[in-house]
């Protein structure tokens, strides 16, 4: 019985001093905390060390609290931190990173390699981690291995891609090195780089991602290929213009076409598509006091027209329906449109313009204006196009009135325009 007494005491001592210990890491932790909490100053941090000697986090937290001091960083100091943060926490990929970027600072470039590379091993994918990896081999000269680095970053982080494209641009200059190395084979990126190319006015390399994106043989959205052909269209690339847009026609035929049963060049000439906004299709741009929609109700032909409605407010100068369309140098054309009017007011009103898009000087028509009420009609001209002409801009028009009743107000449907070369 005696013997059983001092082993229940035994057992009670042991487990109250187990609780007393573990009051007294929860205690000491808590206090740890409250200093490095209380407005994370290096004096609160190294007391926090104090009473939590065995958590990497505040050495981490000192260290990037020193490097950031106005007085300067002490870096042998900075560098043993984060040193005793990997030793506590050997698997903590961020440590390491910031480890090797007080060994870079010191010029330690050998084992600011081996920490990077050590973080990037522990967290591969991390965009932040071959972020800072990628910097660090630019830096050394490493310019492959900084694409490939920058690869991770394109896959795991939308919001640096762009920064990433300039970096590496700045950094090489190098349109096939950037495309083998960095740009992954997904073709959202892809897209993206090929815009972030043609938004910044490099043409050729643009053209290489091209081939690249369509060698994916992946779906994606036409308008998402739009910027490019803007630029093809301010470079004055009209061959290669037409040539992806007849690409994006080809594998897009629902989405974007011509009338089937007339050689019209003019894309969605009938209505009977989508409005694209954009490429070689129509664009509408919106404008204050006019409402422009396509009509299933009222239609010359097929079963669709586009109406534009004037709400009789303004004395518009109207121009923001347009299309461009390729053509031949020195070749006849033929252009039709059927326009038919409501009730529209002032003696400006709509009419079909076409001019060469880059020098009106050269080439610039219109047809008969079109106000109040009117049945459907067609309106037609032919034209010869100049001998430099190669890119025509096709436009639904009404120019400002000069008289003092000027305020538009009606409404006009179009249907079936076409654009054919004459024989």
């Amino acid at each position: 019985m005696v013997e059983r007494r001092w082993l229940n005491l035994s057992i009670r001592i042991g487990i109250s001093l187990g609780l007393l210990y573990c009051i007294y890491l929860v205690s000491t932790r808590a206090v740890a905390f409250w200093h490095f909490s209380y407005g994370e100053s290096p004096g609160g941090i190294r007391q926090a060390i104090e009473w939590d000697p065995g958590n990497p986090m505040y050495y981490a937290a000192l260290a990037r609290v020193l490097e950031r001091s106005p007085q300067g960083a002490d870096l042998d100091e900075v560098i043993a931190l984060f040193e005793r943060a990997t030793e506590l926490s050997p698997h903590r990929a961020r440590y390491w990173a910031e480890l090797g970027g007080a060994y870079e600072l010191r010029g330690r470039a050998e084992e600011a390699e081996g920490a990077y590379e050590r973080a990037r091993d522990l967290f591969p994918n991390s965009p932040r981690i071959n972020w800072r990896l990628g910097n660090f081999y630019l830096r050394a000269g490493k310019i492959s291995e900084a694409l490939r680095a920058f690869e991770k970053v394109l896959l795991g982080d939308p919001s640096l891609r762009r920064q990433t494209f300039d970096l590496a641009w700045r950094a090489t200059d190098d349109a096939e090195l950037i495309l083998r190395e960095m740009i992954p084979t997904d073709e959202k990126i892809v897209l993206q780089y090929l815009n972030y190319l043609a938004q910044s006015e490099r043409v050729e390399p643009v053209n290489q991602v091209w081939t690249h994106l369509l060698a994916l043989d992946a779906p994606f959205e036409p308008r998402a290929a739009f910027p490019y052909l803007d630029a093809l269209i301010r470079k004055r690339q009209v061959a290669r213009l037409n040539e992806v847009w007849q690409t994006l026609a080809q594998r897009n035929p629902n989405r974007i076409r011509r009338r089937r049963f007339e050689s019209t060049l003019l894309t969605n000439g009938d209505f009977e598509s989508e409005i694209l906004n954009g490429g070689l299709g129509w664009r509408i741009q919106a404008v204050e006091g006019v409402v422009v929609r396509v009509d299933s109700l009222d239609f010359f032909d097929g079963t669709h027209s586009l109406q534009i409605w004037f709400d009789g407010e303004h004395n518009l100068n109207y121009h923001h329906i347009w299309q461009y369309v390729p053509v031949k140098p020195s070749t006849m054309y033929r252009f039709l449109g059927y326009l038919r009017a409501k009730e529209v007011t002032t003696d400006s009103g709509l009419r079909f313009q076409v001019f060469d898009a880059y020098d009106p000087s050269q080439l610039f028509l219109e047809s008969e204006n079109r106000v109040g009420t009117s049945s459907w009609s067609p309106e037609q001209f032919e034209f010869e196009t100049g001998p430099e002409t190669e890119l025509l801009l096709i436009r639904i028009a009404r120019p400002p009135s000069r008289k003092f009743d000027n305020k538009i107000a009606g409404t006009v449907w179009v249907d079936r325009l076409s654009l054919v070369a004459i024989e």
